[in-house]
């Protein structure tokens, strides 16, 4: 047989079950899930068995459902429009599949796939949208495991979205006459801010959109999503980041952005890079800032995707103060920002009961003329300091730290990569922190973990290391 070749081929159907009879043969814990799924199906449900279960004996008192305490009998199918076998007695699985063929009634015998006339299918469930994954019963661990997958990517408020869309149903087709005008209709909506106010909670301003979309020509609206894409693990995305990565006309990414997480953005998006490298600012920010506004005006879904969280050295605040300032629609998405990130995967807690009571984030270079750090505060023993872009000033900021008290045996930790599958962590003392950063060639993206807690590494972290350097490869699984 070829691999891949089928040896059962099964029609995907939606059934509709209101008030129609079933019956569920068995009175144990497989039959009570199958019940649940024909109750939420609206279906009169009959279950035949000699003993039940708690759980279908409440559903009974509470007259969801029938129970009948016989031992099955043919007599019992007589009428059904579905039949499940749910017990652990062969013989009697065996003798409800007969019975039930016998009358041309759709039966299941439960995890017997050629006693199975139906299925069910994984079910994505965003009533009224229903998503059935099937494998023809041949692998449904499988199944499960696509619908975990689709679960991630596809809105919960999607079925909000499709019970507006259905109330204003009978609206378009008296508004639009031809299929293809009531088309392109719903394309507008659901490329409109109609879907980011149903999101938000804002159902009333989806409506209020969505008839004066009916009423008046439409003018698309646009609108920017501030997205954090976390340090470079593509499984670390929010799923609502993900979610917006893939609603974009635009996206607009900076080198921190790994190419993993690129991949999964919207195909046919057009892609802008304005990514910033240590003297080499490809595109100034200012003209960053203007190009979002003027996309927005275009009536596009930009995506301002950045590395690890916006809120955090990301310059998303920045970005933000322009888009308000303009009147420009926004939202913002955080994401995990680098130090959460690397030292996680370095095996860091970055505050820990018996060495580090608090923890400082800082950045290794801050705004021209910008403020001089306090190393005073910075040098405190018993805490951790995250250093954002310290790399090319990592000789400054070791010798500032000294200056200012911190032991020069201050354990100290570079994760260059962190979370991908090319991450590196080199280990070391404060007085080395330069000179590591030379002799091992750290490039950015890389982040200073300074203190007591850099010493755990050795203890905690996932692979094996070398003394002074250790290298590791993080199984990264990339969503299709």
């Amino acid at each position: 047989m070829h691999l891949g070749a089928s040896t059962v081929q099964y029609l995907p159907i939606f059934t509709k079950l209101d008030d129609r009879p079933v019956l569920v043969v068995g009175g144990g814990d497989v039959a009570l899930r199958k019940c649940q799924a024909f109750l939420k199906a609206r279906a009169q449900v009959t279950v035949v068995a000699p003993e039940f279960c708690t759980e279908l004996t409440e559903l009974a008192a509470q007259e969801q459902l029938t129970l009948v305490k016989e031992y099955f009998d043919t007599h019992h199918v007589l009428g059904m429009m579905l039949v499940i076998a749910a017990t652990d007695n062969e013989a009697v699985n065996q003798a409800v599949f007969d019975a039930a063929n016998a009358q041309n009634i759709f039966v299941n015998v439960v995890d017997d796939q050629p006693k199975c006339g139906f299925i069910f299918p994984s079910i994505v469930d965003r009533d009224p949208i229903t998503i059935a994954i099937s494998s023809a019963g041949t692998a449904p661990v499988l199944a499960r495991r696509i619908r975990e997958k689709l679960e991630t990517v596809i809105p919960h408020h999607t079925g909000k979205l499709a019970r507006l869309a259905g109330d204003f149903r009978d609206q378009v087709k008296a508004r639009f006459k031809s299929f293809s005008d009531r088309r392109q209709f719903w394309e507008r909506v659901f490329d409109s801010s109609v879907v980011s106010k149903v999101q938000t909670g804002d159902e009333q301003g989806a409506q209020q959109q969505l008839t004066e979309m009916l009423t008046q020509p439409s003018k698309l609206e646009g609108e920017v999503y501030v997205v954090g894409a976390g340090p470079g693990d593509p499984e670390l995305l929010t799923i609502k980041a993900l979610q917006l990565m893939q609603q974009a006309d635009v996206v607009v990414y900076d080198y921190l952005v790994s190419d993993e997480i690129m991949d999964l953005v919207r195909r046919d998006a057009d892609l802008v890079c304005v990514g910033k490298r240590a003297g080499n600012h490809s595109v100034k920010q200012e003209d960053t800032n203007q190009m979002l506004v003027n996309f927005a005006k275009q009536g596009k879904k930009v995506c301002r995707i950045k590395g690890g969280d916006p809120f955090i050295y990301g310059r998303g605040g920045e970005e933000v103060q322009v888009l308000a300032q303009h009147g420009v629609k926004y939202q913002i998405v955080p994401g995990i920002t680098a130090a959460a990130g690397c030292s996680a995967y370095s095996g860091i807690p970055l505050t820990h009961r018996d060495h580090a009571q608090a923890i400082q984030f800082v950045t290794g270079h801050c705004k021209k003329d910008g403020q001089e750090l306090d190393w005073r505060g910075l040098a405190q023993p018993n805490q951790t300091l995250a250093v954002y872009m310290g790399v090319i000033k990592s000789p400054h900021i070791q010798a500032k730290l000294l200056e200012h008290g911190r032991a020069p045996e201050t354990p100290i930790a570079i994760v260059e990569n962190g979370t991908r599958q090319s991450q590196r962590v080199v280990r070391g003392t404060l007085s080395e922190l330069a000179e590591k950063i030379e002799q091992h060639d750290i490039q950015s993206p890389a982040l200073l973990i300074i203190g007591e807690v850099a010493a755990l590494h050795e203890e905690l972290a996932w692979f094996g290391q070398s003394e002074q350097v250790s290298s590791f490869a993080q199984p990264i699984t990339q969503v299709a």
